[in-house]
């Protein structure tokens, strides 16, 4: 069956990046001028997705006005002949996928999110896609998981090695060994283990291809880390009936949960923008001339 469907969380409060995030959607913070949770749609429509449902939460009603019309503003730009600023506004609109919105009145966790799309998704295998992380390859990763599951009709994660004092931050993998090359059997799935106890350094990260047996798993999943219901759990429980398999990605991943990370993406991203790309680099070789200078 082909895989036509994403699922995107997007009812977390943000607080990382409070006070920005108090009555903005976090998922709308730009990267220099593109809201993060469009790179996600974009990879989605490039992956071949037809459907998204992006659950939301209290204070995210700018994602759904992100991706509607706003005729005042494209009559003003057609009017002053703005033409390339009238043809970015209605890509946000005409994105090429459609987009199905549902309210998680209260968050209890990555698990939950998910199980609000069951009756979205039906009988279909479909693909969780985590706004926090953005990915770099010249074959989108979440078209690398639909190509695995194009042979193997399995649930797939995608995961990336991380430094060993950063796992307990992660859901980790117990890999059994590669069946095909960077795609690995799993022995268990692992939520946030402590540094010594954590089974390798392969980090679930923000993409999951699964198969709609989760849904029966996560209504029946005790809360875990967090006082939440967790996913990894139930991919774990389902692990124990069904191959779940884990790709390993080798492209570049942009964390932009934590501030550093975000500041990071910003520039990288800015460094290939065809509008401030040349000024950025000034600015930063400059920049680094002076720290240097104060060292």
């Amino acid at each position: 069956m082909k895989v036509r469907k994403a699922v995107i969380p997007a009812a977390g409060l943000g607080t990382r990046f409070l006070p920005a995030t108090k009555a903005l959607a976090k998922e709308m913070l730009p990267i220099v001028d593109k809201p993060t949770i469009q790179f996600i749609v974009e990879e989605a429509k490039k992956s071949g997705i037809e459907d998204i449902l992006i659950v939301t939460g209290k204070s995210k009603r700018s994602i759904e006005d992100h991706f509607d019309s706003v005729p005042e503003l494209e009559q003003n730009l057609e009017s002053k002949n703005k033409t390339e600023l009238l043809k970015i506004v209605q890509e946000t609109t005409d994105i090429g996928v459609n987009l199905y919105y549902a309210r998680q009145a209260h968050p209890k966790g990555l698990g939950d999110a998910v199980l609000m799309a069951k009756s979205f998704v039906g009988n279909e295998p479909f693909v969780v896609m985590l706004g926090d992380d953005l990915m770099q390859d010249k074959v989108p990763l979440t078209k690398q998981l639909i190509n695995d599951y194009e042979e193997t009709h399995a649930s797939t994660l995608a995961v990336m090695q991380v430094p060993e004092d950063e796992v307990s931050k992660y859901g980790v993998i117990d890999p059994e060994g590669e069946t095909a090359p960077g795609l690995y059997n799993v022995n268990t799935f692992v939520e946030k283990p402590d540094k010594e106890d954590a089974p390798s350094n392969l980090a679930i990260i923000g993409r999951y291809l699964l198969t709609p047996e989760i849904f029966d798993l996560l209504e029946t999943q005790e809360l875990g880390a967090g006082n939440e219901v967790q996913l990894t759990d139930a991919i774990d429980r389902m692990n124990q009936t069904q191959r779940v398999f884990a790709r390993e990605f080798k492209g570049e991943r942009f964390d932009v949960g934590n501030k550093f990370g975000y500041l990071h993406t910003s520039i990288q991203y800015g460094l290939s923008h065809p509008e401030v790309k040349d000024d950025l680099k000034k600015y930063i070789i400059e920049l680094g001339k002076k720290l240097e200078g104060k060292n």
